[in-house]
């Protein structure tokens, strides 16, 4: 006689069920990036679970971006690229209080600095051009800003450049772990363009300091400078516990 199958562990709901199973799925190679999931019923069968509680999870899966669903065409696995994976964290890092931004800042620097480091090593030429350019875009204006619209223009240069140093470190974890966590320190770096005299010209000099450090290929040179720069972020955070929640119209008349 043939012996029934174990039931299932009851502290676990079908919808946990499902995220689960699906995850070992992956993870055992039954479904790869790009595979398009069996069908609602059949899978539903398949993992022992209701097709109601299946949706549950598969809606679950996508928000984890593990699946994606698509109108009309069914669901698939998608590249579970980690920029994909942990785009997630930027919505929890966005809901941290103002009194966690340096803890946040703190995370950042340590990550940046290791990607400052593999970037001298790594870069590309194109790569060390698209921050140059970063770079060089705001060499006139940083000097002395004069609307917000300028204080706009070197927060995007910034967050370009930021961004070349961390995809040139060749670790995609890195980068997407950076662009997460920079999220919630972008209305700080803002406040202090605005808000502190002779901000914008400091950091721009120290981005010429990080920038000539990675091109030199001198990864200890570029993990320190890398660290000079944002710790005097983190202090400016520590400094103005409300900088990360700024409203931009009550600064601009600072």
């Amino acid at each position: 006689m043939k012996t029934p199958a174990a039931p299932r562990p009851t502290s676990r709901s079908q919808t946990d069920v499902v995220v689960q199973e699906v995850k070992q799925m992956i993870l055992g190679g039954a479904l790869v990036p790009g595979r398009k999931l069996p069908i609602e019923a059949d899978l539903a069968a398949t993992l022992g679970v209701s097709r109601s509680s299946l949706r549950e999870g598969v809606r679950a899966l996508a928000a984890m971006g593990i699946l994606e669903t698509r109108q009309g065409d069914g669901t698939y696995v998608t590249s579970l690229d980690p920029s994909i994976l942990l785009a997630p964290m930027g919505f929890l890092v966005d809901l941290q209080q103002d009194g966690q931004v340096g803890h946040i800042s703190a995370v950042r620097r340590v990550l940046e600095m290791e990607a400052a480091s593999r970037a001298a090593l790594c870069a590309t030429d194109q790569q060390l051009e698209l921050a140059a350019a970063a770079v060089s875009s705001v060499a006139e204006v940083s000097e002395n800003p004069m609307s917000n619209e300028d204080h706009q223009r070197i927060l995007d240069a910034d967050i370009a450049f930021h961004r070349v140093i961390a995809e040139a470190s060749k670790n995609p974890a890195l980068a997407a772990l950076i662009e997460a966590l920079s999220s919630r320190t972008v209305q700080t770096r803002l406040w202090r363009s605005i808000s502190e005299q002779g901000a914008t010209a400091h950091t721009q000099r120290q981005h010429v300091a990080i920038l000539s450090a990675v091109t030199d290929r001198d990864p200890d040179r570029a993990r320190l400078m890398m660290g000079v720069h944002l710790t005097e972020v983190e202090q400016f955070a520590a400094a103005h516990p409300g900088s990360a929640s700024a409203d931009l119209g009550s600064i601009e008349a600072v």
